[in-house]
């Protein structure tokens, strides 16, 4: 008699064990790659700061990343500059001169600047196919950096002032109404997309100061800023389609009349970004408050403008401050 026989698969204790420690290291090593992959949450940002989101392309994906915009230095930055003065033993010493270093005033330096056009120059024919951007010597000894009053480095206090009050960002759209040799308008040039800083500028001088040795020797020629000269608050060559997210002047409607600083605000109100939109003005608005205070808010409403307020700002670099007066757009 046959014998019946069934069929079926044996699986041996060895290979069930080499089967389950197989799974649990595929497991443990998905496990491992879960837990270390970055976090896709946004990181905390200081209050001090705002952000913006930039598109970044990671591994042919696009993510979402933070961008930290802070403008303005922390307390940390400053402390690090303390700690960095006291740890290499620095102290101010008088303007002496020593050895390597010509403690020369302006005015000595523009003079054997003429005299001697420095220390290797090209003589005759040849003096004028090297140089491809003649500076005359008043600028290149930087006199222009005294012409408004105040320190050359209270640009940097008035840009972070207003690039952090209007929330700026790289892709925003600036207006200076009196950027003379661009004291303030260097670090917006610097920080803005080109052709995003605009400036109207009556002065022959400071436009030359900033086209014959600021741009240049900033190495910002390549950002194109749109600097027109005119002092009748005439705005058509910035075009008609920039709408400006900031228009700004620094103690520049002081020197004005009172009627020519009407003409301009009722000329950029519509290039304002309507509510986000910021005016910043110096100093004082005698413009509007020798209007008295009613007549001032009913003119600023016809023109579709609400103000904001008064601001003290700090100087980072000297003791000093500065007023502003804020304003927005209204209406849309």
């Amino acid at each position: 008699m046959a014998s019946s026989s069934q069929k079926g698969i044996v699986i041996t204790i060895p290979v069930l064990v080499l089967s389950v420690s197989a799974a649990a290291i595929f497991l443990f090593f998905l496990l491992s790659s879960l837990s270390s992959s970055p976090c896709t949450c946004p990181p905390s940002i200081p209050d001090s700061t705002f952000t913006t989101t930039a598109a970044v392309v990671t591994g042919g994906a696009v993510v979402a990343e933070v961008v930290d915009r802070r403008i303005s230095v922390s307390r940390d930055d400053i402390e690090w500059v303390k700690d960095q003065i006291r740890a290499n033993g620095l102290h101010m010493q008088d303007n002496v001169l020593r050895k390597g270093i010509n403690p020369r005033t302006r005015a000595q330096q523009l003079e054997d600047l003429n005299n001697f056009k420095g220390i290797s120059h090209y003589e005759g024919s040849e003096a004028n196919n090297h140089t491809a951007l003649p500076c005359p010597g008043e600028l290149l000894v930087e006199e222009h950096h005294s012409n408004y009053g105040e320190p050359w480095a209270g640009g940097r206090d008035v840009f972070e002032f207003l690039a952090e009050s209007s929330r700026l960002t790289a892709n925003s759209h600036v207006l200076e109404i009196g950027c003379g040799t661009l004291r303030v308008g260097l670090h917006f040039i610097r920080y803005l997309k080109p052709e995003h800083f605009h400036c109207l500028e009556r002065d022959e001088l400071s436009l030359m100061a900033a086209f014959r040795y600021e741009l240049p020797s900033q190495g910002l020629l390549h950002k194109r800023p749109l600097i027109v000269r005119g002092e009748d608050m005439g705005f058509a060559k910035f075009g008609s389609d920039v709408m400006y997210d900031l228009i700004y002047a620094s103690a520049v409607f002081l020197h004005m009349p009172d009627k020519l600083v009407w003409v301009g605000l009722e000329r950029l109100v519509s290039r304002l970004k309507p509510y986000d939109g910021r005016i910043f003005v110096s100093h004082n608005i005698k413009f509007c408050s020798r209007l008295g205070g009613d007549e001032c808010t009913k003119r600023l409403g016809s023109l579709g403008l609400e103000y904001l307020g008064k601001h003290t700002h700090d100087s980072l670099l000297f003791n000093h401050y500065e007023i502003w007066f804020e304003f927005r757009r209204s209406k849309a």
